[in-house]
């Protein structure tokens, strides 16, 4: 479970305050996935970071109370002078799981071949992307949480195998996508919300989130 209680979160563009949250209250239950439908621009990867305790409100509180994910596409526990086989051993035992599992998953996964002894640094945003989403699906959490949907990669091998795995993944665990497409969001979450003006309107179902979220547009 995430829990926002009366959470505020702004920052200073050096023209304005631009709020993220302001004061909002609500709740992510385990076996509920969930979407937010947020514009371009309005804190989808803060509200993302807070969850995963990356970044800290201004105020209020945010409680977990389970496994949670870092978000796709982070890469904070990767070091770029390390080859991928490095920091896939090192992430494995930084989450007490075995190396040779997490590496060899993360090796099929990718399918960067000779590239994944090489070091991450010279990696392609491609196959970073390929990397951090091999990361996450290797490790086991309650939650997930993912900023935008599918990594950003034209392979297609990659993106069939890794979104199969994800939705097998769903089969036991729940998942958090902030997006401003209504479409990656149905993929994968029933229920939704809508962030606006620095506040988070739940729904029971996309159509209604939806709604809301053209209407205001």
């Amino acid at each position: 479970m995430i829990e926002f209680d009366t959470v505020s979160k702004s920052f200073w563009t050096g023209q304005r305050r631009k709020v993220i949250l302001d004061r909002a209250s609500f709740r992510i239950e385990l076996g509920n996935s969930l979407g937010i439908l947020a514009p371009n621009g309005t804190g989808k990867t803060t509200i993302i970071n807070m969850m995963a305790g990356l970044e800290k409100p201004d105020e209020g509180r945010v409680t977990r109370t389970s496994r949670i994910s870092f978000p796709l596409g982070f890469m904070g526990g990767v070091i770029g002078k390390h080859t991928g086989t490095e920091n896939a051993r090192y992430i494995a035992r930084l989450y007490g799981l075995d190396p040779d599992y997490v590496e060899s998953f993360c090796r099929w996964l990718c399918g960067i071949e000779e590239y994944f002894d090489m070091p991450v640094a010279t990696y392609s945003s491609g196959m970073r992307s390929r990397f951090s989403f091999a990361l996450l699906l290797a490790l086991e959490f309650d939650i997930y949480l993912i900023d935008e949907g599918m990594p950003a990669t034209t392979d297609a091998e990659f993106n069939r195998k890794a979104g199969n795995l994800l939705r097998d993944r769903l089969q036991s665990s729940t998942v958090v996508i902030v997006s401003h497409s209504a479409d990656i969001i149905s993929k994968f979450c029933r229920s939704a919300a809508v962030l606006r003006n620095g506040q988070l309107y739940m729904f029971d179902t996309l159509e209604e989130a939806k709604r809301l979220y053209d209407y205001e547009a």
